[in-house]
């Protein structure tokens, strides 16, 4: 394992953690990514503004860490475009189909001891280890 970091792992981890517990303690909210998102762009005027200003952060933060780090952490995507975005299409649909995402199921449902979420955590983790074996196995990726 060549990027094996627990330590920024774990103080990543912890601060998802708690991000989602303020916003349920103090909004009484989950702190589901699709439904944030999605509420920003449907919800109605009460509700909006929390949502728009979460979306701004998730967009604000990795701009800020570029800028304080002096530059991107160098990555290539060297996969098919049409792929990427065919697998984007089916991560939506899969939410959509799920009521949910793998942080509103994965961080908040669990942690609630949601049986939907229990569910859905484990159909999303299926399917993802499928997906890969199909990709490592069949199509020699």
């Amino acid at each position: 394992m060549e990027n094996f970091t627990p330590i920024s792992a774990s103080i990543g981890g912890t601060l998802i953690g708690l991000s989602a517990v303020m916003l349920m303690a103090l909004n009484g909210r989950i702190a589901g990514i699709s439904g944030v998102f999605s509420g920003s762009v449907f919800a109605e005027r009460g509700d909006k503004l929390w949502r728009v200003l979460f979306v701004v952060g998730l967009i604000a933060a990795p701009v800020l860490w570029t800028l304080a780090q002096g530059g991107q952490p160098k990555f290539e995507i060297t996969d098919n475009w049409s792929l990427i975005i065919a697998g984007g299409l089916l991560v939506g649909f899969g939410t959509r189909l799920g009521s949910g995402c793998t942080s509103g199921h994965g961080v908040c449902g669990l942690s609630r001891l949601s049986p939907r979420s229990m569910a859905s955590v484990g159909l999303f983790m299926a399917a993802g280890m499928i997906t890969v074996a199909v990709a490592k196995i069949v199509l020699g990726g």
